[in-house]
């Protein structure tokens, strides 16, 4: 036989995987194992699960039930494993060492010598999850199988475990793929094999299987335990989790499986929340002959519901007893190194984080079960969670059904204790669902609803209802539609992916007005709405654009859409697609890589930032995003109040408001005011609108908000902008269009948003020629300054002929995307910067040079966005540049009060060079030059 792999490796993801459900006596088995891989041309046989009326046996034993109907397929003796591959990564990810992504049989093996501590203890091999049918081997006994890629399991393999030697653990995974498959969104990095951890157990026993915890916001705390009993007896179970939530009760316990409920009360409760997520921590223990079985897990106490608050016809979601409104993204769970599983529990605990850091209060994991890991630090962080089943992609038939049905109970078993999960997604965007369709559907296609079939949907309603029988603590959706396809649900969502203020006006307006009990929006088969929650479960911008997956500023987009949202008393949430970048979707609040994006705020309204959007208290700005307005006329500005906390209930808050603008590089404020508001009960109300005199000059004029406490801090911040034009600044300035140069020496060039912006790669120049005012105009011309207003060109693959994208790309099921080949791309600002360096020369001679830091784009290039000649097709959208101004050394102006005209040349590095005119960029100003 081979040798087999050493015990003492290096192991990655050392913690234990179960936090949530912690026993002491275990060792982690991540690190080397000895690989083989077969590739297999087509799937293997298995047997057809009879029909369902609705989800019943259990993951584990439905695959025992497959394992019995065929003989496990056992190494051959002489095999030989020919490599390495690091546990717990997926086979096709590059962390696994092996990094293939081919469909196939996957051969493990370990040698381990380990004991329980206590003699006579059970041994159990735990698995996190396995995709996609796994037998197990020890020591040559086939110790059970399992199928399904997303489900928990654990083996009993007492019998073959030596106590004293070297025991051989051998694992087949088989993935093919299959169209029945619960595969999820795999298609940004195949899950193949054992991708989650594994590790050993000691158990006495007699030992707790599991613990449910349903917590009620009185203190009140019922624990239903699976007890499996050596023999019948009786046992003492405890619960200890801190010296106001213990219970103690003695159980008489039959051989085999039992069940136990203890009832016990948390006096003076701290309620669990992501502004205060609370955990009971501790564990329990139950004492019998067979010994001591001590685990360590937690519970919270909330309660998550849904209720009408005064005469409202419609619900919101809440939380202990409370409205609260759900600011949330929607996760991949993506790693680029190492897929669906993350490479350290630092940064499982970081992604929570780096959500919190935003103000969002819950996530959306994406298609696919979370990791336990990762689900523990949104307990203990506090984010809520709302958790999909796995889709499969091939007609929804008798083995598909079976499949889900048994990993939709292995999820919901997994993780019930986990009081972030607010709410179980059975299906997404009819995904799977649709039979006979002549091609993979994914977002949008609503015209192919007629392959949603009758007896589909009714299979849909009775997997809805057994998940609420199952779990009815929490909110359980029968399908997050992109195609307006409810069947029977506790939450109304839908999905879209609208550019365009008014057209996403439009449609939210639709949506909240065909909203409410007895319509047949958003459902399908003639059934209706009754007055479940409105919100959104997937929003965004990436799909909007024509051709897909650019890669583009979302500041200007997301602040009007959240404005919308806040507009609406129905709307109690959304979801923002999405958390981070992925393979081929560049939307993410974070770069894939983990680096920040610059949504620009602050620099439009001075301390702004995301958090304000996300404010429980907010103030809304019933207004397009920007306005064109003369020089010195009035604008009015309606505004509403948005409140979903009562912290502010029954006090007075006050509205602070300022209208600034920069033209020249300084910032004025040219009026303030402020307003007191009696801040009272919960949902949206008008407040009185302002008016406001605008700046008697071309500016790009703001007007920010500020919502204060009594104490003076920021409860949140807003703004609108508006693009004032009519009067010069200057009767003595002479200008020219960015695009009317004299001379170009770029390779290449070209101009944008409807030539207002001139592009220039790489090294070169731009020359123009100014004519100055004449001697009749200005008889003595003693001064003249250079102003424009520029940024470095990053030069992208569209911008060189011949290296667009290709429209067909097949972006959701996981085809590569190079960003820079998509038209629609200009990179939003980000940690990232791409400098260039620009020359000033006056007649030749140099008279300035100015370092531009990056070629960015985000919220403040708003005049880049608001003369953007099409909604879904971006042109360098928010793109702005940096105010360039030098003054002309006297002894050139002297040659220029003569001859009354200039050449103006600008000279940049290899970071390119874009300029910015009268209507693009942050400021109103074209090539000018101000005489005196």
């Amino acid at each position: 036989m081979p040798s087999l792999t050493e015990t003492k490796l290096e192991q990655p993801r050392p913690e234990h995987p179960r936090p949530d459900w912690e026993r002491r006596d275990w060792l982690n088995l991540n690190g080397e194992w000895d690989f083989r891989f077969e590739a297999a041309a087509a799937p293997t046989a298995a047997p057809t699960a009879a029909p369902t009326a609705a989800p019943a046996a259990s993951g584990q034993a439905a695959a025992e039930s497959e394992s019995a109907a065929s003989s496990p397929r056992k190494l051959p003796e002489d095999a030989d494993f020919d490599a390495r591959i690091t546990v717990p990564f997926s086979w096709a990810s590059p962390l696994s060492g092996w990094g293939r992504d081919e469909k196939g049989v996957g051969w493990y093996r370990r040698a381990v010598r380990w004991s329980p501590a206590a003699a006579g203890s059970l041994v159990f091999l735990r698995f996190g999850a396995v995709d996609y049918e796994c037998d197990v081997w020890v020591n040559g006994v086939h110790a059970g199988s399992h199928r399904g890629g997303y489900g928990s399991f654990d083996l009993d393999v007492t019998a073959a475990w030596r106590a004293e030697a070297d025991n051989e653990i051998v694992v087949r995974a088989e993935d093919l793929d299959g169209a029945w498959q619960a595969r999820g969104k795999q298609g940004y990095g195949e899950i193949r094999g054992i991708w989650q951890p594994v590790w050993l157990e000691g158990r006495p026993l007699t030992f707790v299987r599991s613990a449910k915890f349903e917590t009620a916001i009185d203190g009140s705390v019922e624990a239903v335990l699976r007890i499996e009993a050596a023999q019948a007896g009786e046992a003492l179970l405890q619960l200890d989790f801190g010296p106001d939530a213990s219970a103690s009760e003695q159980l008489q316990l039959g051989a085999g499986a039992n069940e136990a409920r203890v009832r016990f009360s948390v006096t003076e409760p701290r309620l669990w929340s992501p502004d205060a997520p609370h955990l009971y921590e501790g564990g329990l223990t139950l004492t019998s002959v067979a010994g001591e079985d001590r685990i360590g897990t937690y519970f919270g106490i909330r309660e998550i519901g849904a209720e009408a608050f005064g005469e409202r016809g419609y619900k919101w979601v809440t939380l202990n007893g409370k409205p609260i409104y759900l600011n949330g993204t929607l996760d991949q769970s993506y790693h680029r190194t190492g897929y669906f599983t993350y490479p350290s529990d630092e940064e499982m605990r970081e992604e929570i984080y780096l959500m919190k850091r935003l103000g969002l209060n819950f996530v959306r994991i994406h298609i696919k079960p979370e990791e336990p890991r990762k689900l523990y630090w949104a307990d203990k962080l506090g984010i809520l969670v709302m958790e999909d089943m796995p889709c499969f992609w091939g007609n929804p038939d008798e083995r598909a059904r079976a499949a889900y049905e048994s990993e939709a109970r292995e999820t919901i078993e997994r993780d019930w204790n986990h009081p972030s999960i607010f709410s179980w997604v059975m299906f997404n965007e009819t995904w799977g669902l649709k039979t006979d369709a002549g091609a993979v559907s994914t977002t949008g296609d609503a015209g192919q609803q007629q392959l949603y079939l009758p007896e589909t949907q009714e299979w849909v309603r009775r997997c809805y209802r057994w998940a609420k029988e199952l779990d009815p603590t929490r909110l359980v959706e029968d399908n997050s539609p992109c195609n307006w396809d409810h069947v029977e649900t506790d939450l109304n969502t839908w999905h879209f992916y609208v550019n365009g203020y008014a057209k996403l006006r439009e449609h939210v307006e639709h949506v909240v007005s065909g909203t409410h009990p007895g319509s047949e929006l958003n459902y399908i088969g003639g059934n209706k709405q009754a007055d479940a929650p409105l919100m959104n479960s997937e929003c965004g911008n990436v799909w909007g654009i024509e051709g897909g997956a650019g890669d583009s500023d979302l500041a200007w987009h997301y602040r009007y859409m959240l404005n919308e949202f806040r507009r609406h008393d129905k709307l109690c949430g959304f979801v923002f697609t999405e958390f981070r970048d992925v393979t081929n979707e560049f939307n993410g609040y974070y770069r894939l890589d983990g680096t920040s994006k610059d949504f620009g705020y602050d620099g439009v309204m001075p301390g702004m930032s995301l958090r304000d959007l996300h404010a429980a208290d907010f103030i809304v700005v019933d207004e397009p995003p920007c306005r064109t307005v003369e020089a010195g006329s009035e604008a009015e500005v309606k505004l509403l109040r948005s409140s979903y906390s009562d912290a502010y209930h029954g006090r007075t808050l006050t509205l602070q408001w300022e209208l600034a603008y920069d033209r020249d590089g300084a910032r004025t404020i040219r009026e303030s005011g402020k307003a007191e508001l009696g801040w009272d009960g919960y949902g949206v109300a008008e407040l009185q609108p302002l008016r406001v005199t605008m700046p008697d000059e071309d500016a790009v004029a703001v007007l920010g908000l500020r919502l204060v406490d009594d104490k003076g801090a920021v409860v949140s911040r807003n703004f609108t902008t508006f693009d004032v034009r009519g009067r010069a600044a200057s009767p003595l300035a002479a200008s020219v269009p960015v695009a009317e140069t004299a001379e170009r020496s770029f390779e290449p060039d070209w101009t944008a948003i409807g030539g207002q912006k001139l592009n220039g790669g790489r090294a070169g120049s731009f020359a123009y020629e100014i004519a100055l005012p004449d001697a009749q105009r200005l008889p003595l011309l003693s001064e003249v300054e250079i102003r424009f207003e520029a940024s470095a060109k990053r030069l992208l693959a569209h911008h060189v002929e011949g290296q667009s994208q290709a429209a067909n790309v097949n972006f959701m099921h996981g085809d590569r995307a190079d960003a820079q080949n998509n038209a629609n791309t200009h990179f939003m600002t980000g940690e990232e910067k791409h400098a260039s360096q620009v020359d000033v020369l006056v007649d030749g001679e140099q008279i300035a040079t100015f370092v531009l830091p990056d070629d960015p784009a985000d919220a403040r290039g708003i005049l880049s966005w608001h003369y953007q000649e099409a909604d879904n097709r971006l042109d360098e959208a928010g793109s702005y540049g940096w105010l360039c101004r030098a003054q002309v050394p006297a002894r050139i102006a002297a040659k220029l009060d003569a001859s009354r005209s200039l050449r103006l040349e600008l000279r940049a590095s290899e970071g390119g060079l874009s300029l910015y005119g009268r209507d693009a960029g942050r400021y109103p100003v074209a090539i000018e030059a101000i005489c005196r």
